[in-house]
């Protein structure tokens, strides 16, 4: 794509064809404005296509054999181990990383931090795909993933914590959908649909804190089944759903950090100069945020072990372990972010926000999985489903990546400044501005 953009080509961000002054077409959008052979030929010279390509020649066959085979042929599911990487990685990792959808929209459509909205609709996006995505492995992990709405809507369980996380997850990817919805309803030129999302903007918001803020401990409190299975040291009941939810603030706030590094490094052209003007000085505030995050987890996490008193346990092998990933995975990312903050070095934040989204998942991989049965022997999983697993994450990335060249999440789409300024900031204080129609708004109703 770079080097289409240094012959002369721009990739849509209007309704308008500035060059020749004609409406984009739907498959103009979908191509971003090449050709089917100038857009074929960009992707063919990305080589991380062909990576992505190797692996969905691999894996998507496999996702086949196991619904044509069922899960025992590429799991080593029992009953001692009833969850392997789909859950563990899939539900148990993705889910606090896409934590950044409320946290940042909290922040900005409630306690009015306008700074931040330059990366609002990436950690909304984040959020959106995560949540999906995690639903996309439960499928994969359940044995009759068409009966997925049975407990929800014919046998309830109300008592049943699992039954409280699939009507949060539910609900909230509902919700997420229609806070991201204003990008695509900007894209495909429906102002109708983005004004009336944008009224119910502060209501969605509501929502979604009350909403993450209860399934994010509930996944804790899944744990609360199987007393004595996890390892004391991962396992504390009374803190055991306030350890996944605390830990769930830093992971969104520095997952956004990670993909927007990713980014800058590799779709800079897919941003505009709003986005990348702000990124730095968004990326030390995430950072400030996501270490008093991790500095009130790592107290929760010590007060835990000092309630079950099981300090003797940091004195074997497991508990070596245990401290490697507090001193990893928390400490060290608060080091770097106290450093990069106070003096103002982005790159060292952006090195503390990957080394926290490997510490989260680590804690949520030992809890779930390494830790899990920890008196019985270790299960090594499948290497289909190591495959599968990889794939449905490579399906993630592409997905993201779709949608990230093509709605105004990194760009703002240019007519709709015009129209938003001219539809919703600009008193109309007499009947000749209201009956006189602005050279924005008659340019969008053309589009409407």
């Amino acid at each position: 794509m770079k080097q289409l953009l240094n012959h002369g080509i721009e990739p849509v961000d209007s309704h308008v064809n500035r060059k020749t002054d004609k409406a984009w077409s739907l498959k103009d959008k979908l191509f971003l404005g090449l050709t089917p052979g100038q857009y074929l030929g960009q992707a063919l010279r990305n080589p991380f296509n062909w990576i992505l390509g190797l692996i969905l020649a691999v894996g998507l066959p496999l996702i086949a054999y196991r619904y044509l085979n069922g899960l025992g042929a590429v799991t080593h599911s029992s009953n001692d181990y009833p969850w392997g990487l789909f859950l563990g990685f899939g539900l148990f990792v993705m889910v606090p990383l896409s934590a950044s959808g409320f946290m940042l929209g909290t922040s900005v459509e409630i306690f009015g931090r306008h700074d931040f909205a330059p990366i609002e609709r990436l950690a909304l996006l984040n959020g959106l795909l995560g949540y999906f995505f995690a639903v996309v492995y439960l499928l994969a992990d359940l044995g009759q993933p068409w009966r997925l709405p049975y407990p929800m809507f014919v046998s309830f369980g109300p008592a049943a914590v699992l039954f409280l996380v699939a009507w949060h997850v539910a609900t909230y990817l509902s919700v997420q959908v229609a806070e991201v919805s204003v990008a695509f309803f900007e894209w495909i030129g429906w102002l109708g649909g983005k004004r009336f999302i944008r009224r119910i903007a502060v209501g969605l918001t509501v929502a979604g804190i009350i909403l993450s803020t209860l399934h994010q401990g509930a996944l804790g409190a899944l744990f609360n089944y199987a007393p004595g299975k996890v390892h004391p040291l991962w396992y504390s009941a009374p803190f055991q759903w306030i350890h996944f939810f605390v830990s769930a603030i830093p992971a969104g706030l520095c997952m956004v950090i990670a993909v927007s590094t990713i980014i800058m490094k590799t779709m800079a052209w897919r941003c505009d100069k709003n986005y990348l003007d702000n990124l730095d000085r968004c990326t030390l505030g995430l950072a400030k945020g996501a270490s008093m995050a991790l500095i009130t987890y790592l107290a929760i996490k010590f007060i835990g072990v000092a309630h079950d008193n099981e300090w003797g346990y940091l004195a074997t092998g497991w508990g070596a372990w245990f401290l490697l990933e507090i001193a990893v995975g928390v400490v060290l990312p608060i080091v770097l972010f106290a450093y990069a903050v106070r003096h103002q070095v982005v790159k060292v934040a952006r090195w503390g926000a990957f080394i926290t989204v490997f510490g989260i998942a680590l804690n949520r991989l030992n809890t779930a999985i390494i830790s899990f049965n920890w008196q019985l022997y270790q299960e090594i999983p499948h290497v289909f489903e190591v495959i599968i697993t990889v794939t449905i994450f490579a399906i993630y990335i592409i997905v993201y990546r779709f949608l990230l060249y093509r709605l105004p999440i990194l760009y703002s789409w240019k007519s709709q400044t015009e129209e938003s300024y001219a539809a919703e900031t600009v008193p109309q204080s007499s009947s000749s501005a209201r009956n006189t129609p602005s050279p924005a708004g008659a340019m969008y109703r053309k589009f409407d």
